[in-house]
């Protein structure tokens, strides 16, 4: 049973908002997909889950999402 964990910053901060309910969807089903295309996976038993992590939880480089963000601009 194929177990696959997409993790997203939540834009906006704290009150923000992440992807839609839709786009979400579109992630799970895709992912889904792929692991059936490739490795030849059911689906029925493939989980996928989604965190949302908080812009201030996460960070590249030694530096918080945001201040990586805009030192690569």
């Amino acid at each position: 049973m194929p177990y696959v964990n997409i993790k997203i910053t939540r834009e906006g901060g704290p009150t923000g908002t992440g992807p839609s309910a839709e786009q979400k969807a579109r992630l799970i089903e895709g992912v889904t997909a792929l692991l059936q295309d490739v490795l030849g996976k059911d689906p029925k038993t493939t989980v996928v889950v989604i965190d949302e992590v908080e812009m201030d939880n996460w960070g590249i480089g030694g530096l918080p999402v945001d201040d990586f963000r805009k030192q690569s601009s």
